[in-house]
C-alpha cells in the first residue's frame, strides 16, 4: 500500500521533472485548481494527495499530447 510520504516523493519528481524539462509548462502548476483549497483548514490525506498526483499526471501527459514537435 501507498503511504502519504511515497506520494509526496512522487508529486516531488514529477515536479521536478516538469520544472526542468517542461519549464513552459510549471508555471501554471500553481493555477491547478486542485491546489487551491477552498476550506480554512482543508484535510490532507493520502486520497487527496494521489489526486493531486494524478491530476499532475494528467497535465503533463495533456501537454506532452498536444505540444509534441512534428
Amino acid at each position: 500500500m501507498t503511504n502519504l510520504k511515497d506520494i509526496s516523493d512522487q508529486i516531488l519528481q514529477l515536479t521536478t521533472t516538469i520544472e526542468t524539462t517542461y519549464p513552459e509548462l510549471y508555471k501554471y502548476l500553481g493555477e491547478n485548481p486542485i491546489t487551491i483549497p477552498s476550506d480554512d483548514h482543508p484535510d490532507i490525506n493520502i486520497s487527496v494527495m494521489q489526486n493531486y498526483l494524478e491530476s499532475l499526471k494528467d497535465l503533463l501527459k495533456h501537454h506532452i499530447e498536444t505540444h509534441q514537435v512534428k
